[in-house]
């Protein structure tokens, strides 16, 4: 049994593995994009419907929001098509302002965006509103929302195979070991989503540059983020995201393999 769930384990990684654009990492791929897409589609569908939520058509920033998202997916779907990934990505673009306090954004997979009034105060430029535009959309573009999916997954069948290989110990020790695993397990999966928003970011500068802004504008964005952030974020460990000064730090040693994507 414990030979079967490790060879399983071994297939499962070398069968079900996508790579991500621009970036070429390996990730694990357990769920249907199609299925996600559709799901993401009706759940945006119901946001937008719902009473509760305003959407903003009109106006300067409602304008913004469209105009740079438009650039951000024709240079994007240019850029798939030229390096082979056309045919993997049918995304129906969406992109809306939203009346909220929150400073926020994101993109659902199948290129469904939204960005809250909260946040344009902070994106002066139309090149910081591509930065977090573009950052949002390449958590669509590489997969992150199927990746988490199938990290759970595996997470859940790997503990299985813990349990099995520990079988033949004491009580105590299967103890300790599941709770071992428990901890590593919870902060492999942090660590996995702060390498997501890392990826995202540097996704986002290409994109960005690809549609005609300057991803040095990412720096003074991310600055202004950082400057409100006064709430105590916790350790970066034990965070979800990075913590800013690794952010910055991280965009600025990216910007150079941008620009050379930046047209004027």
């Amino acid at each position: 049994m414990k030979k079967k769930l490790i060879l399983g384990a071994i297939l499962l990684a070398i069968y079900s593995c996508a790579t991500v654009p621009l970036t070429g990492r390996k990730q694990l791929s357990l769920v249907d994009d199609t299925q996600i897409n559709q799901s993401a589609a009706q759940s945006y569908s119901q946001l937008l419907s719902d009473p509760k939520t305003v959407v903003v058509s009109s106006g300067t920033d409602a304008q913004r929001v469209k105009r740079v998202g438009g650039q951000l997916a024709t240079a994007i779907e240019g850029y798939l098509k030229t390096n082979g990934f056309g045919d993997q990505y049918s995304f129906k673009w969406e992109f809306n302002l939203i009346k909220s306090s929150e400073v926020n954004a994101w993109c659902m997979p199948g290129g469904k965006v939204a960005v809250y009034s909260g946040l344009m105060p902070l994106a002066k430029t139309d090149a910081e509103l591509a930065t977090v535009m573009g950052h949002e959309i390449g958590h669509a573009i590489a997969r992150h929302s199927a990746e988490r999916v199938s990290q759970q997954m595996a997470v859940q069948g790997i503990g299985g195979a813990v349990s099995v290989a520990s079988s033949t110990k004491s009580a105590g020790t299967q103890n300790i070991i599941n709770s071992l695993y428990g901890v590593g397990g919870q902060l492999a999966l942090l660590k996995y989503s702060r390498d997501q928003e890392s990826e995202a970011d540097r996704l986002g500068l290409t994109f960005m540059a690809l549609a005609g802004y300057d991803p040095h504008a990412a720096l003074s964005f991310w600055q202004n983020m950082a400057a409100q952030n006064k709430s105590g974020a916790p350790p970066e460990l034990l965070s979800t995201h990075p913590a800013d000064a690794t952010r910055i730090a991280d965009i600025q040693k990216r910007i150079p393999e941008a620009m050379k994507y930046y047209k004027h």
